[in-house]
């Protein structure tokens, strides 16, 4: 499976959803059992790849902005959402997360973000599939910490510096 087809993938089960993340999810699953298990692998792996680049402090500020606040496990899930925004959105906020401003058409804080079950969509299908537990990926894990340098994700004042756009249009 290449990029383009894993985007294909995210994209229609996106549309099918109309935008809800856990409909979503099991559009993904149903698009993904059409497929045998090594692209399911593939996808997976694509999937991966893309959580752990986006393991970074100036997009978990930028999720903190758009969701009043992000653990490090609604940061976990909000990759997952990311992601499952499609390739423009993806790409777009790894280039310069304020940049969700004018990316997100709307953002609910209530029902957007939260990607948690987009996580799981290939070790469901995979599971689904073969009967048995995803083999590891071969993917090295994220870096312990995120990538960047740290700040104070607490400090109204930092976000809204480092954040105009997202600050004026979530939070203004």
């Amino acid at each position: 499976m290449d990029e383009t087809e894993f985007w294909e993938l995210v994209d229609g089960s996106r549309e099918a959803a109309e935008g809800d993340p856990d409909e979503q999810a099991d559009q993904l699953v149903e698009r993904l059992l059409r497929l045998d298990p090594d692209s399911v692998l593939d996808f997976a792996r694509h999937f991966e790849s893309r959580y752990n680049r986006a393991y970074r402090w100036d997009l978990w500020g930028a999720a903190w902005v758009l969701l009043d606040g992000a653990s490090d496990d609604a940061f976990d899930f909000f990759r997952c959402w990311l992601i499952g925004q499609g390739r423009e959105v993806f790409e777009g906020a790894l280039h310069d997360p304020d940049s969700l401003a004018d990316l997100l058409e709307d953002f609910d804080e209530e029902a957007d973000g939260d990607g948690e079950e987009l996580g799981y969509a290939a070790d469901e299908a995979y599971e689904q599939l073969t009967g048995t537990v995803a083999p590891d990926l071969g993917i090295p894990p994220a870096a312990s910490d995120p990538e960047g340098t740290p700040f104070d994700l607490e400090n109204e004042t930092v976000l809204a510096e480092r954040y105009p756009r997202l600050w004026d249009r979530f939070k203004g």
